[in-house]
């Protein structure tokens, strides 16, 4: 289910009909639609749904989300941010105005939702097999080319040469089974840093990286605390013991932390990628030892780029691989 799909939710009889979304594995409408499916306005369902968040019967944060949706407002439609509650949060509203409503959609949605998981799973399962056939494939083909080049003398430079390439990246088809997976680890890591950042001296640096990429007025403006929030959480302890122990860790959690917050009204992305490679400059980690590059400029990219469009929930797996 990782696109979004919409299911018609008809009442047993026969009255009411309500465009249901389906998505992230459970089910969403929003409080106008609630209105409509347990036949009650909005405001008594607004009320309900601020009660219930008040009272901590249910995390707001978790049970909602905003979509776009295509309202018509007069004469014109417009599109619209409009906040959708999932089905824990529609069964608590359910069993407060209508409990008799409540329990028919409740069926109805978890029917639905069990077919769409062993759907899933099957198809998940198919997909699992063939890429570990496939993967399995290509590592047999990797040693045996491996093994080629480490017995047989090629007369053909250029061939040589491609097999060397095709072989030397192995490592990151063994990454890419590690993530399918899900047994990536953090290891083979430098110990703690001997630089430690500070908000006033990222401040500085941004200043100076505005003189040569701020195209806009608005580039490193702060638009809340969140970016001193940013540098002040790769230091957090527990027990006076890092949560971010190595060089790396801590890196690849900075680069996260200022892309994710959004703490600029432009630049975010630069200023997060420049912090990162600044970071690792300054704690002799950013090139090797005979002078080359640790991190491509297209790898820079991508894993910006690869954060900036994660979900929250996926943060841990972004560290890993960065």
């Amino acid at each position: 289910m990782e696109k979004s799909e919409i299911k018609i939710y008809k009442t047993p009889e026969g009255k009411t009909s309500i465009e249901v979304k389906l998505e992230k594995e459970t089910v969403w409408l929003s409080q106008k639609q609630m209105a409509e499916l347990f036949e009650k306005d909005s405001d008594t369902i607004g009320l309900h749904l601020r009660n219930i968040y008040k009272s901590g019967e249910l995390d707001e944060f978790s049970t909602t989300e905003k979509y776009s949706a295509v309202r018509q407002e007069g004469n014109r439609k417009v599109k619209r941010q409009i906040k959708f509650y999932n089905l824990d949060a529609i069964i608590s509203v359910g069993y407060k105005v209508n409990s008799k409503r409540g329990v028919q959609f409740r069926k109805w949605a978890t029917q639905l939702l069990k077919n769409y998981l062993i759907k899933g799973y099957v198809i998940n399962q198919q997909k699992l097999q063939k890429q570990a056939k496939q993967l399995n494939e290509l590592k047999k083909t990797i040693k045996i080319l491996r093994n080629t080049l480490e017995h047989k003398e090629l007369t053909n430079e250029e061939s040589k040469d491609l097999l060397k390439i095709i072989s030397d990246y192995s490592y990151a088809l063994e990454i890419l089974d590690q993530y399918d997976y899900q047994s990536l680890k953090i290891e083979n890591t430098s110990g703690k840093e001997t630089y430690q950042l500070t908000y006033y001296e990222a401040i500085k640096q941004i200043e100076l990286v505005k003189q040569t990429y701020g195209n806009s007025k608005l580039f490193g403006r702060e638009k809340d605390n969140s970016f001193r929030s940013s540098i002040a959480a790769i230091y957090q302890t527990f027990e006076s013991v890092d949560l971010y122990p190595s060089i790396e860790e801590k890196a690849a959690n900075l680069l996260y932390f200022i892309v994710k917050n959004h703490s600029f009204t432009d630049g975010n992305k630069r200023i997060a990628a420049f912090l990162f490679l600044y970071f690792l400059e300054k704690n002799r980690m950013l090139y090797t030892e005979t002078g080359n590059k640790r991190i491509a400029d297209n790898t820079l990219v991508a894993l910006t780029l690869m954060i900036a469009v994660s979900k929250p929930e996926e943060k841990d797996t972004m560290i890993k691989v960065v």
